[in-house]
């Protein structure tokens, strides 16, 4: 093998793995990175250097415009609703540990919430009330709760 030769494969393996450490995130995103060690790091929009072999993208995390739709059946036999709820990500940090279960975590908390709530009839005042109560409950998860659309179905 001659040396130019040589030469030319080395230095196209650093090009490779030069653009693969570069990642531009786009505006209103954020990744969470894992190292091998379990050490994890966030980073936001922008060009960033991302060490290949060492770190990978854990979550893509939207930070503005979440929905989950909910189909929830209410306790005691008091009927089912359904609808959506929309949320934002204020710390993706902290967001990371629940955002692959956010839609669980809604589906089984909204039942447990609507059932001690107004009348069917006042649903602007129940989802209201629910969000209020979903923000309690997710604020210290980095995550908030913008509306809350439920109506029975």
């Amino acid at each position: 093998m001659s040396p130019q030769l040589l030469i030319f494969m080395l230095l196209s393996a650093l090009s490779a793995l030069t653009l693969a450490s570069v990642r531009r995130i786009p505006e209103g995103h954020a990744y969470t990175l894992r190292r091998v060690g379990g050490h994890m790091r966030t980073i936001g929009a922008g060009v960033h250097v991302i060490w290949p072999l060492i770190e990978r993208v854990a979550h893509k995390i939207r930070l503005l415009g979440n929905v989950v739709e909910v189909a929830a059946q209410l306790p005691s036999g008091a009927g089912s609703m359904s609808g959506r709820v929309y949320f934002q990500v204020l710390d993706a940090e902290r967001a990371d540990g629940v955002i692959d279960g956010i839609a669980d975590l809604l589906r089984q908390r909204i039942p447990e919430l609507a059932a001690g709530t107004c009348a069917e009839d006042d649903l602007a005042a129940r989802n209201l009330h629910l969000k209020v109560e979903l923000n309690r409950d997710l604020h210290d998860r980095g995550l908030l709760i913008t509306r809350v659309q439920l109506a029975p179905s």
